[in-house]
């Protein structure tokens, strides 16, 4: 197999881990293991992954609200529910929904959706590996990706095959032809995989100094890191 020098990997949550895409020049290459380390460390060993998307956030505040949050549900309008508020880092270090929620309300001033909570493992993972120095991983939405590719939000609902086709379409014609994945996709559903090309697109804007933040610049967050879905 053949790959450049600067790989990009676009990754996403599924049932029992992550799993990535890389873009590669001989078509795309799936990467699938239980914890974000692993992955990357798979992902290196066929070739530098210079790039890093990750579909869940990046940069926790101490009180109020993010405005990536805000900005990409602006931008998706009638897809805007899939994005989830993200909490403070108190709400997520709690044991349980209900004490993160009163932790959010007295910091931020309002609650949160147990969809929201059912993220807390893989962000507060993502949080351990960027406050640990690993400085290639960006906060990329594939409903955001999407929609710059479309010039408009998705028509269908993700989950439905008319969804899928779309997605699969605008990816295709952006250069990532998912008819070609190799690899190992482990447990992760159809639009796991999906998910995860279209935020490999992002990091190859990003590596290619293209792609664009919500918001711009980056929202300024503890720890010395930022808050921006790219796009």
């Amino acid at each position: 197999m053949t790959v450049t020098a600067t790989r990009v990997l676009g990754v996403d949550g599924c049932r029992d881990g992550w799993v990535g895409v890389a873009p590669d020049p001989d078509g795309p290459r799936a990467y699938a293991a239980p914890d974000l380390r692993t992955l990357l460390a798979l992902a290196d060993r066929d070739g530098s992954v210079a790039r890093v998307g990750v579909d869940i956030p990046i940069g926790l505040l101490d009180e109020g609200w993010r405005d990536a949050d805000r900005l990409a549900a602006a931008v998706l309008g009638r897809r805007r529910s899939s994005i989830f508020t993200t909490p403070v880092r108190a709400a997520l270090e709690v044991a349980d929904h209900a004490t993160g929620v009163a932790v959010s309300r007295k910091r931020s001033g309002g609650g949160f959706s147990i969809q929201a909570w059912g993220l807390r493992g893989k962000v507060l993972e993502v949080d351990e590996l960027v406050r640990g120095g690993e400085d290639r991983v960006a906060e990329v939405h594939p409903e955001v990706t999407f929609a710059t590719m479309a010039g408009r939000p998705a028509q269908h609902a993700k989950k439905t095959w008319a969804g899928q086709q779309e997605r699969v379409a605008l990816l295709a014609a952006a250069g990532v032809d998912l008819t070609r994945l190799t690899g190992d996709t482990g447990s992760a559903g159809p639009d796991d995989v999906v998910d995860a090309a279209a935020v490999a697109w992002t990091a190859l804007r990003l590596l290619r100094g293209e792609a664009v933040s919500l918001p711009d610049p980056p929202q300024r967050v503890p720890y010395g890191l930022s808050a921006a879905i790219w796009a």
